[in-house]
């Protein structure tokens, strides 16, 4: 046997050992911080969300209960709660499918038994989660374009906009769809187009969203273009392929072909009826004040690359891009303001963060104090900001609202028992209470205008008092056999007690119960 034989050919050298043995300690420091940082972000959003005893807005009730409905029932739940809608048992199409699976894990009780509480918790804790990894992925971005004291830059988020915070706490998908569109411009950036087919796909499972990293991937593709003058043609392509692949292999196809274009084309034309305040532009003043940070990060964004005399590259020009995308949707929508204070931010990070640097790299007697200054500078902005979405979360309405009387509702109707309601979005609270009885209407009142126009009008004008004696559509049109309304519904209220059919059963200091007698 020879020597050379008797050399392992695995061996390292020295060199690659040290080599080896560096890169492991990098790794371990990197998932330390990550740890520490995500338990920081975890904190912050505590102090947000549990503001209020209740969830976040009125939507998150829905996506609460569908969550438990997953976990009781599988993936695809029958859903038989909306008769009268686009969203019947025939046509229903879950467009937040892989959101409705995560919350599946934080279910709890069924709320029938405890009041909501477990479900609550298990929501809330859900809506922690979620926009703490958005703000860890933007932290991770940050890290892989060279910024230093990524993590305190990333702290500034919790300063931009008290909406934004407000919104984010909800337990809807705009913080996942958020953490999707940090991924994507992380493979953008990193030129790994082949992980958009499959960032594609869960995007559109996850939320109907998903065009906007379609959006993303043309932007990408004009701003390498234009400042390298080439076309990366599978920034556009790889995340197109999978979006296609997730509409067409999907478990609602091809109801959701219908339901993306019969849900959405009221939403960008001028649609006639009203909608919740979410798809209405903020006052500008209003904006100044729950957003102003988030402006005035923009702006010092565009004046700091101006002072540095530089060309933008693909990176900057990118995310100054989508910046201006989300602040003319957002001036036609508030509720763009879970995006646009994202990529303010990053885009003025991208901007001021060389500037930063050098101005202290070259002085290096200050260059350990940096992070410090750094995090005096943002203290003040991220404490009135945390204080103001906590405030916000504050006033949600109350925790309690319907929960006695969804519960009279769930112990005192038979199952099946349509419910006529005088106000579309009460349905996401009585959903969440009780899964026993169907709805007239809820979650957005396009959805039974697009059914039935006719009905639609008629369910209008009764919830408005302008009909007399309206029990008799009630029963025969809608099929009604109780009436929910709240006790603002005054007029309503008024032409109900001089009804014979309406029979009053139940009342507290929120709502009012009818019974629906057979003509």
């Amino acid at each position: 046997m020879t020597a050379s034989s008797e050399t392992p050919t695995s061996a390292y050298s020295p060199a690659q050992a040290i080599e080896k043995k560096l890169l492991s300690n990098t790794n371990l420091r990197l998932l330390a911080s990550a740890l520490v940082f995500s338990i920081v972000l975890l904190i912050l959003f505590s102090l947000v969300q549990f503001g209020s005893a209740g969830l976040v807005g009125t939507d998150g009730y829905y996506h609460a209960r569908m969550g438990w409905l997953i976990r009781e029932d599988g993936l695809k739940p029958p859903f038989i709660w909306l008769p009268l809608t686009i969203l019947n048992e025939s046509a229903f199409y879950d467009h937040h499918l892989l959101y409705h699976l995560y919350l599946s894990f934080f279910s709890g009780v069924d709320p029938a038994l405890d009041g909501g509480q477990s479900l609550t918790l298990g929501a809330k804790l859900a809506s922690i989660i979620l926009p703490s990894l958005a703000f860890l992925a933007i932290w991770w971005l940050l890290r892989s374009l060279d910024v230093r004291w990524a993590a305190i830059w990333t702290l500034g988020l919790f300063a931009v906009s008290e909406a934004f915070l407000y919104r984010l706490s909800m337990p809807r998908a705009q913080a996942a769809s958020l953490l999707v569109l940090v991924l994507g411009l992380y493979c953008l950036f990193q030129r790994r187009y082949w992980l958009l087919m499959p960032l594609g796909f869960v995007y559109v499972w996850l939320y109907d969203a998903f065009p906007l990293l379609l959006v993303f991937g043309a932007i990408y593709l004009v701003a390498t273009w234009m400042t390298e003058r080439r076309i990366e043609w599978k920034a556009a392509v790889f995340p197109a392929v999978g979006v296609a692949l997730g509409l067409l292999i999907n478990p609602y196809f091809p109801e959701n072909l219908a339901f993306i274009t019969s849900h959405l084309l009221p939403k960008i034309g001028d649609a006639g009826t009203r909608l919740g305040n979410e798809w209405y532009p903020y006052e500008t003043w209003t904006l100044v004040e729950n957003s102003g940070f988030a402006l005035a990060a923009m702006a010092i964004g565009a004046l700091a690359w101006g002072w540095r005399k530089e060309r933008m590259n693909r990176v900057t020009l990118t995310v100054f891009l989508v910046t201006i995308l989300f602040a003319v949707m957002l001036f036609r929508s508030r509720r763009f303001v879970e995006y646009f204070p994202a990529f303010a931010l990053i885009f003025a990070v991208l901007s001021l963060a060389p500037l930063f640097e050098k101005w202290f790299v070259d002085r290096r007697k200050r260059e350990k104090l940096a992070p410090g200054i750094l995090l005096v500078i943002l203290a003040i902005p991220i404490a009135l900001t945390l204080s103001q979405a906590r405030e916000a979360v504050g006033r949600s309405k109350p925790a309690d609202l319907y929960t006695e009387a969804a519960t009279w509702l769930h112990e005192n109707t038979p199952p099946g028992s349509l419910i006529f309601q005088t106000d579309w979005d009460d349905f996401t609270r009585l959903f969440f209470y009780s899964t026993t009885n169907v709805y007239t209407i809820g979650l957005d009142p396009t959805y039974m205008e697009l059914y039935d126009a006719d009905l639609f009008g008629e369910w209008r004008q009764i919830t408005r008092g302008e009909i007399e004696q309206p029990g008799q559509i009630m029963h025969d049109r809608f099929g009604a056999s109780y009436v929910f309304s709240d006790l603002k519904h005054k007029d309503f209220i008024d032409v109900a007690a001089g009804d014979p059919l309406l029979e009053e059963l139940y009342r507290d200091e929120y709502a009012v119960i009818y019974s629906v007698d057979q003509p």
